[in-house]
Order: C-alpha cells, then sequence, then structure tokens
C-alpha cells in the first residue's frame, strides 16, 4: 500500500479528493500524533496502531469511516440531510461535512481510544 494518504488517494478526482483531504487535514489538527495508515482497505488516519478515522470515495459520494457506530451516533442529530449507516458518514462535494463535525468526530474517537 501507498506511503501516505495523500499517496493513496491520488487516483481520486479532483475535486472529490481535495475533499477527503480535508477531512483527513482537519483531523490531523486534532491529532497530530496520528500516523498514516491503511484500516480495513481504506486510508486511514491510525494511532496506535488503531484506526482514528477513514476515507473512500466511491462513483457517487464521499465516506467518512470513523470506525465506530457510538462516533456516528454522537453526532448523528447534527447530521440532517447526509446518508448515514452504523459506521460510515456519506456525503459529496456540494455537501461537506461541517469542520465543527468532523472536530467532534476525532475527538469522540480519540476518547474512545484513549
Amino acid at each position: 500500500m501507498n506511503d501516505s494518504i495523500e499517496d493513496a488517494l491520488a487516483e481520486v478526482p479532483e475535486p472529490q479528493r481535495d475533499a477527503l483531504l480535508r477531512v483527513i487535514g482537519i483531523a490531523r489538527g486534532i491529532a497530530p500524533d496520528a500516523v498514516d495508515g491503511v484500516s480495513y482497505g481504506m486510508p486511514a488516519l491510525k494511532l496506535h496502531g488503531r484506526p482514528l478515522i477513514g476515507v473512500a470515495a466511491t462513483a457517487k459520494h464521499l465516506s467518512v469511516f470513523p470506525f465506530s457506530p457510538a462516533v456516528v451516533e454522537a453526532v448523528a442529530d447534527r447530521l440532517a440531510g447526509y446518508s448515514l449507516s452504523k459506521g460510515t458518514i456519506r456525503f459529496t462535494v456540494d455537501t461537506p461535512l461541517p469542520e465543527d463535525v468532523i472536530k467532534t468526530i476525532v475527538r469522540t474517537r480519540l476518547a474512545e481510544l484513549g
């Protein structure tokens, strides 16, 4: 696999790549000790070997994976109009995730990881 999240997302077309890198950039600001890696086959930030947040692009949407149903539940009330599932938050370039929600996702996941 690639050395960095940027490398892993190199094949994702613009502006989707920038939208995913925005999420990773915000997460890096909250968790500067996190390192680039792969979790469940997707580019992810990891902390102490455990997945913190992952991102992926599909033909129809972009996804954030906080690797925790509880984290998704913690922000669900702030994501009306977004597609959510047990472990995934889907968005598009035209409907990016709000920065404060991304920060809450990362902080909540950090608390879980201890």
